[in-house]
């Protein structure tokens, strides 16, 4: 697919700059957004219609916020090839829609490494579901377009004001800092744990 048009979106950020103006211009174009916890209190707090992640998987937030994206119902909307006819099939089976749009960022692990919190606090701020959603639709990104971080909110605006849509060249480009930032996201992880080895 060249261009990607945009219909439905997963917003669920740590960093929450330039957030509600991304979500308005998403909103403006009639892009259905789902959302999570603190990120969708906030888009809500500024006008923005949200469905709850809940909404979509039919099961609530769980385990202190640890279980809230990993299921199916989500993933499969992100991962399933929009070129497969096959894949169009299962998901009408299933009842289940594409996602077009991730636009995730990632907990600070960094500031927990820096505030010296003991061991169990500081693994509660590493991230699973964000990594996870953005490896998927960076994998998928013939069919996905990924925004891993608020510098890019502007150059995706003008991407879509352009082209109606989001070109392959900039998913691309996206899939490929996703991966970057998820690969040095574990190294990070993995340095702080082996220097907390007994």
């Amino acid at each position: 697919m060249e261009i990607l048009p945009i219909k439905r979106a997963i917003l669920s950020v740590t960093d929450k700059s330039g957030l509600p103006e991304l979500a308005q211009f998403l909103q403006k174009q009639g892009v259905e957004i789902v959302s999570t916890g603190g990120t969708k209190r906030i888009l809500e707090q500024n006008g923005i219609k949200v469905i709850s992640i809940s909404e979509v998987t039919n099961f609530p937030e769980i385990l202190d916020g640890r279980v809230k994206t990993l299921h199916p119902h989500v993933h499969a909307g992100i991962l399933a090839d929009k070129d497969n006819p096959q894949h169009h099939e299962t998901l009408k089976t299933l009842n289940l829609n594409f996602f077009d749009l991730i636009c995730v960022n990632l907990y600070n692990f960094k500031m927990a490494m820096d505030q010296s919190l003991g061991l169990r606090d500081a693994i509660e701020q590493i991230d699973i579901g964000g990594p996870t959603l953005l490896r998927a639709g960076a994998k998928n990104f013939h069919s996905v377009c990924v925004l891993p971080d608020p510098k890019f909110y502007s150059e995706f605006q003008q991407e879509y004001l352009k082209h109606q849509g989001i070109s392959i060249d900039f998913r691309k480009k996206m899939a490929a800092y996703t991966f970057n930032l998820t690969s040095n996201y574990d190294r990070m992880i993995s340095d702080y744990l082996s220097q907390h080895t007994s």
